[in-house]
């Protein structure tokens, strides 16, 4: 069994309610909390991850550390685009209000917030995501986490998930159906600094880009498909991208297809 469900200690009546209904929805065991430790349940049930259901929301339990939903790095970016200051993502799609983006790999979410918050209330974006453990509490954070400023908790709410692989969601698209399809793959080499990202490393698809799934998301990319990946890679050059943007020191680079018609 790789996952169940449980709640905090003594947990109050709409804390087991909502761990019943995020149980069936992902349909994995619930099992009683009662005053066994995480690690206990662990080797109890032989799992890898545990979905504990708290009052501020569901947190995964990985051998790699905690997983919940937060803003990560998507409050500061957004400060800065606020404060007139660049954002190489956005400088990569060429992002602008009114603009649709299909984030094919949703993980943590943040490179979709920072988009939604660019494209406003007339653009759109979709977040796929392969995990369906990732897919859930983002879908989850976006839908209820509050922050204080009110444009932001907009830009978490337009963002729509699916729980999918992204190849199967793109055959499925028409041509250009997608102003910017965007990939943010798992780096295969860590980033160290990202701590963040460990626990993330347990639950995500770390598989590379097919080049299937690259010719689709130039089909459906009406202006331009968008690869983040780590510094000093190989990825670009397997998938014949020569336009890179990014920062002079920046660990991160954006590969760009251009496919305007």
């Amino acid at each position: 069994m790789e996952l169940l469900v449980t709640t905090i200690q003594s947990p109050p009546c709409e804390i087991e309610e909502l761990a019943q209904e995020i149980a069936k929805k992902l349909q994995v065991p619930l099992i009683p909390r009662d005053r066994y430790s995480i690690t206990a349940l662990k080797n109890n049930y032989q799992v890898e991850n545990i979905i504990v259901i708290t009052k501020n929301g569901p947190i995964v339990h990985t051998i790699g550390g905690e997983y919940f939903f937060h803003l990560n790095m998507a409050e500061l970016r957004i400060e800065n685009l606020k404060n007139g200051k660049n954002d190489h993502m956005i400088a990569a799609m060429s992002l602008s209000a009114g603009m649709s983006v299909l984030d094919c790999t949703l993980g943590l979410a943040t490179d979709a917030v920072v988009a939604s918050f660019t494209v406003g209330q007339t653009g759109k974006v979709i977040g796929i995501e392969a995990s369906p453990i990732l897919a859930f509490v983002a879908s989850y954070g976006l839908q209820h986490f509050t922050h204080e400023k009110e444009d932001v908790n907009q830009a978490l709410r337009r963002i729509q998930v699916k729980s999918k692989h992204c190849h199967d969601v793109l055959i499925n698209l028409p041509d250009n159906s997608f102003d910017v399809v965007f990939f943010d793959p798992m780096f295969r080499q860590p980033i160290y600094s990202s701590s963040n990202l460990k626990p993330l490393r347990y639950l995500a698809d770390n598989s590379p880009i097919a080049e299937s799934t690259f010719a689709e998301a130039c089909r459906v990319a009406r202006k331009r498909v968008v690869i983040k990946e780590a510094l000093h890679n190989n990825e670009f050059d397997r998938l014949g991208i020569t336009a890179i943007y990014g920062g002079k020191y920046s660990s991160i680079q954006y590969g760009v297809i251009k496919v305007e018609n």
